[in-house]
């Protein structure tokens, strides 16, 4: 069950049950979306493993001859700025291009915006066509934002804005919810916020609401996250058991 943060202020407080986010976690195995993924090196691998275990279809290139293609053939978008080498940074334009000819909602990840001018230039260049969802640590949207509240942030910037931490918040300045699941191992796992990126494109394909699929996205991450805990003895098991138990929840036997 999602709860309030009561320091939202001026947002209004909601509830998003269990109930509704298996619905979508349902309508997003029903249906196998496509999702498009430029992310960083050290991610793809393991966001593409997420994707699978979750149900939904994931690609990865960003070949200059083929992102377009790829884009407009996807039904979910995500742009993670963790490796700006030309190469990506080239598939970032070309991909966003193609996202407004195809009117495709997408994802920004503006990983260590607040550690490099360069990546902070590139994010606020991404941020000007309008994503659908930010997915953001504190520091990271603080240095976006220059010093805002997550919901004036997200109120002034247009989009939603999917908070993670010790508690997620979730807002698009008029609404937030706060999500305390997780477990402590997730923060010793890399790339584990850039796959949760990946779920909430993935989400947004079977859901018009981008707080409703953000907040889905990131319960999903974290009740697995729990479950996996509980499994494993450290890093090293924890992976291969949150991937278990994103294919696992929901269903019998699983987290539910």
């Amino acid at each position: 069950m999602t709860s309030l943060a009561p320091e939202a202020k001026g947002a209004e407080k909601l509830v998003f049950s269990l109930e509704e986010t298996v619905s979508l976690l349902e309508r997003l195995r029903a249906r196998g979306p496509r999702v498009h993924c430029i992310t960083n090196s050290v991610a793809q691998n393991f966001t593409a493993n997420v994707l699978l275990a979750l149900g939904a279809v994931p690609s990865m290139t960003v070949a200059r001859e083929e992102i377009s293609d790829f884009v407009k053939s996807a039904e979910g978008f995500l742009v993670n700025i963790g490796t700006i080498d030309d190469e990506r940074r080239a598939a970032i334009d070309l991909g966003l291009d193609a996202v407004e000819d195809a009117g495709l909602a997408f994802v920004l990840d503006p990983v260590l915006v607040n550690r490099s001018p360069a990546r902070l230039k590139l994010a606020k260049s991404c941020m000007a066509r309008r994503p659908a969802v930010v997915r953001a640590n504190a520091d990271e949207v603080a240095a976006l934002s220059g010093g805002d509240t997550p919901e004036d942030f997200a109120k002034n910037a247009g989009v939603t804005l999917a908070l993670t931490g010790a508690v997620d918040r979730v807002t698009d300045g008029r609404r937030a919810m706060d999500i305390a699941s997780g477990h402590p191992l997730m923060a010793r796992v890399t790339a584990m916020g850039c796959a949760a990126s990946a779920v909430v494109a993935g989400f947004l394909c079977v859901e018009d609401d981008p707080l409703k699929a953000a907040a889905a996205a990131l319960t999903v991450v974290g009740l697995a996250g729990e479950e996996a805990g509980e499994r494993s003895q450290g890093p090293g098991s924890f992976v291969p058991a949150f991937l278990d138990a994103l294919y696992r929840l929901g269903r019998e036997g699983g987290a539910k």
